[in-house]
């Protein structure tokens, strides 16, 4: 996936968060990219796959339109998912990974120490962040060799919010956003450790734990009011 692509997913993601984009508006691709500052391409390619996220649905006509959801869906989506990577993890630790599995988990571990190494982030920072976040998470279910985790996992990040891949950064506050991606970071070096050791239980504690980072990010002050008070129904 290209870092325009990534870019336009990411900011769009965060305007439905934040409520700039609202349940049953249309999304029309050129106003939107000349908002974000960018051409037409990644944001046309973007828009089918955020849809395929849960966040924007089918217009009758064409084109699409930003999804309703409630709160209790997105919470109810996270503890699934959190379930769910648990046994993913569980199940890699305890039939031993393989070492391309684990050659790949600390690619992506230096991609991460790399963008966290000076210390801060920046806007520009948070395309990469999610893509080596999407990646991990990626590589740990696919080890896992579950087509139906995969089918479950699929079906459940559908849910708007719900996937590794919306980590959202709080652009109010990005010293407390450094904070919380250097502790996520942690949380994905431990886990490597537990895959390396054989420590099923030890690997499905640290996988439900670290799924819930989602919710956190997606709370934090500055980018919207936290998930309970979104209720809008279409």
């Amino acid at each position: 996936m290209s870092s325009h692509l990534t870019h336009a997913i990411v900011r769009i993601r965060e305007m439905i968060l934040r409520g700039e984009l609202t349940p049953g508006q249309r999304v029309a691709e050129a106003p939107l990219a000349a908002q974000l500052g960018m051409s037409r391409m990644p944001v046309r390619q973007a828009l089918p796959l955020l849809a395929n996220e849960g966040l924007l649905a089918d217009h009758p006509t064409r084109g699409f339109v930003v999804r309703a959801f409630t709160a209790a869906d997105v919470l109810d989506a996270i503890d699934i998912r959190a379930v769910l990577e648990g046994l993913a993890a569980r199940r890699v630790a305890e039939q031993g990974a393989s070492k391309a599995f684990l050659r790949e988990l600390r690619g992506c571990l230096e991609d991460g120490d790399s963008l966290l190494s000076k210390r801060s982030v920046d806007a520009d920072d948070e395309a990469a962040y999610a893509e080596m976040n999407q990646r991990f998470h990626g590589l740990i279910l696919t080890e896992a060799a579950s087509p139906l985790l995969v089918e479950s996992l699929t079906r459940n990040n559908r849910v708007p919010f719900a996937g590794p891949q919306a980590l959202a950064f709080d652009h109010g506050n990005l010293d407390r956003m450094y904070d919380r991606l250097r502790y996520a970071h942690r949380q994905h070096h431990s886990l490597v450790e537990a895959f390396e050791r054989g420590q099923g239980t030890r690997a499905e504690g640290l996988m439900r734990e670290h799924a819930h980072v989602v919710e956190e990010s997606i709370n934090v002050a500055g980018l919207a009011a936290p998930i309970p008070s979104i209720q809008e129904n279409a």
